[in-house]
């Protein structure tokens, strides 16, 4: 195992919102009825957070899960998708022809995080919201270099010069 990395934290946003919103549905009976007392309050409170951690918890599972894992012969995609589905993507590294990154917008910038593409022989291998991408992208690339591989040109159509053809 030469490199492991994980998607940007922000790809659990969705799961924070909703986490968010279970310490507020714990309180609205104590805000709706102030004179049940602070018991209910809390109480609420409590299971409000509780509740937030149960909806919060699938994201943060589908994210400490998701993992890309680069040998010195494979690049491995483990892609957790909630608590029971999983699928692997497992290739070569000698199939692997091109790797670029984007960062586009502004919350990408400000975050630090893009979108990793590569392409190989079988078609293209597009890794969204993966933090500090050009990192990854040149790390991926020295342990390219040093395995060896190269991305190989694409032949381009040449025309040939009348001196090339009369040698």
């Amino acid at each position: 195992m030469l490199y492991v990395f994980r998607k940007h934290p922000i790809v659990m946003r969705k799961g924070l919102v909703f986490g968010l919103l279970g310490p507020l549905a714990g309180v609205i009976p104590a805000a709706i009825n102030p004179n049940i007392g602070f018991g209910w309050f809390f109480g609420g409170l409590g299971i409000g957070f509780v509740l937030g951690l149960l909806l919060f918890f699938p994201s943060w599972i589908g994210w400490y899960f998701s993992v890309f894992i680069v040998t010195d012969q494979r690049l491995i995609q483990i892609t957790q998708k909630g608590l029971f589905h999983r699928s692997v993507v497992d290739m070569n590294l000698n199939q692997i022809q091109m790797v670029n990154y984007e960062v586009a917008g502004l919350q990408e910038t400000l975050l630090g995080f893009g979108t990793i593409m590569m392409q190989t022989f079988v078609g293209d291998l597009v890794i969204h919201d993966v933090h500090h991408p050009a990192r990854i992208q040149k790390k991926i690339l020295e342990i390219l270099r040093g395995e060896g591989i190269t991305a190989a040109p694409f032949a381009a159509a040449t025309e040939s010069t009348p001196e090339e053809n009369e040698a």
